[in-house]
């Protein structure tokens, strides 16, 4: 009986940064058994992130950790004629090769996806890159910020009177990844109805565009341009053009909440719930259009009563009205205190060897016959050498010490 849903699945990941390894630890997270395959000479950018006062070691970064849990490690030079032997019969019992290098990689390596079809008849080989693998881009290099503003998700973004600001996170790295492991489950449910495995070819960029429907449909359908006077419309609301509708500086270092309200029944509700302040009974505020024409001194007015008490006071004060209006939660917040993530154990704890207790962000399904599980933290720099080299691939022990001295892995 299988505990989870990919138990019995192999990977071979060659995947680095966050795209990629997004892929691979949700593989993993549900059974795979993910071999991370690394070269110490060219480490990944996010050992290279340690946290802080943790030291210079490779294994202490709390975005590593976070992305490749539940995976194995071992440190390989495929340049070595044994390093690249050592990888084909790994990829010959492996179901699925997965990496996010720049387009032609591989192909350079002599593993692209007919040579790896010689090795694994079946194999299912995803290569995730900013392009894809065909067409005039193919081999210009992205990173996932990047790849939002090819995508047009930057200028999307910003606040009213400034320019495209662009997200601080990387949300297209994470968003490519889980189109990642949708493919590499597709093309699992194909091979077990056909037999027959595919090459899987994932375009970060592509994967960016859909993104951008809300401007797509503003324009093709309402007729109207997502960026008014070139403007984005930042946490206002253009259409329909209510207010106020804003995020508001609260009680506190950098804190703030967030109201919405649609209609003039609301925003009574809201009036009333503030005590029915002066300024909130003014004749030009009495009316949407008004509050829309008046929204800037509108923002001002309403944080003078927000800035007097933290954004959860603000929150439940307002909901108890029937506003919308929620509190802008701080990490500490969400990871310490939210009940919601509490209650539906989102936030799991492992030990790992440098960094003693570490939490990590989890799942966001739960499947109830194969759930997910937090089995080990992210690999120590080739940790699991004996293993891969010597258990599951058969390499006689003088043959791991000549390859070791001749700095195989």
């Amino acid at each position: 009986m299988r505990k989870h849903a990919l138990d019995g699945v192999r990977v071979v990941d060659f995947s680095w940064i966050v795209a990629g390894p997004t892929t691979t630890r949700m593989l993993a997270d549900f059974g795979a058994e993910v071999i991370r395959i690394e070269y110490d000479q060219t480490l990944d950018y996010m050992r290279n992130t340690p946290s802080v006062g943790m030291g210079n070691s490779p294994n202490v970064s709390g975005t590593f950790n976070n992305l490749n849990r539940n995976k194995l490690g071992v440190t390989l030079n495929v340049m070595h004629p044994d390093g690249m032997e050592l990888l084909r019969e790994l990829i010959s019992v492996s179901d699925i090769v997965v990496e996010n290098f720049s387009s032609g990689v591989l192909s350079r390596w002599g593993l692209d996806y007919e040579e790896q079809r010689k090795i694994r008849p079946d194999v299912i080989y995803l290569s995730l890159s900013g392009f894809g693998h065909s067409g005039p881009d193919q081999h210009f290099t992205t990173w996932g910020p990047t790849a939002q503003a090819l995508s047009g998700l930057t200028y999307m973004s910003g606040l009213p009177g400034e320019d495209p600001a662009g997200w601080g996170f990387s949300y297209m790295d994470h968003t490519a990844g889980y189109y990642g492991a949708m493919a590499c489950m597709m093309a699992l449910h194909h091979r077990n109805k056909t037999g027959e495995g595919q090459w899987l070819d994932l375009s970060q960029v592509e994967s960016g565009i859909p993104l951008t429907g809300t401007a797509i449909l503003e324009k093709t359908v309402n007729g109207r341009q997502y960026r008014q006077k070139g403007n984005p419309p930042g946490n206002r609301s253009p259409n329909p053009a209510v207010a106020p509708h804003n995020t508001y500086r609260c009680k506190g270092d950098d804190r703030w909440c967030v109201i919405s309200i649609f209609d003039d029944q609301q925003w009574a509700a809201f009036v009333d719930a503030l005590g029915t302040p002066d300024w909130a009974t003014a004749t030009r505020f009495a009316t949407n259009e008004s509050r829309v024409q008046h929204q800037d001194d509108l923002d001002m007015l309403i944080e003078t009563w927000t800035t007097e008490r933290t954004p959860h006071e603000a929150m439940h004060t307002l909901q108890a009205a029937g506003i919308a209006a929620g509190a802008v939660q701080t990490p500490k917040e969400k990871v310490d205190e939210d009940p919601q993530l509490r209650h539906r154990d989102f936030i799991r704890e492992t030990v790992h060897a440098e960094m003693g207790n570490t939490r990590f962000e989890g799942q966001p399904m739960n499947l109830s016959k194969s759930p997910w599980e937090l089995r080990l933290p992210s690999p120590l720099l080739g940790e699991h050498a004996d293993y891969v080299y010597h258990q599951l691939l058969g390499t006689p022990d003088e043959e791991i010490a000549r390859m070791a001295e001749e700095a195989v892995f």
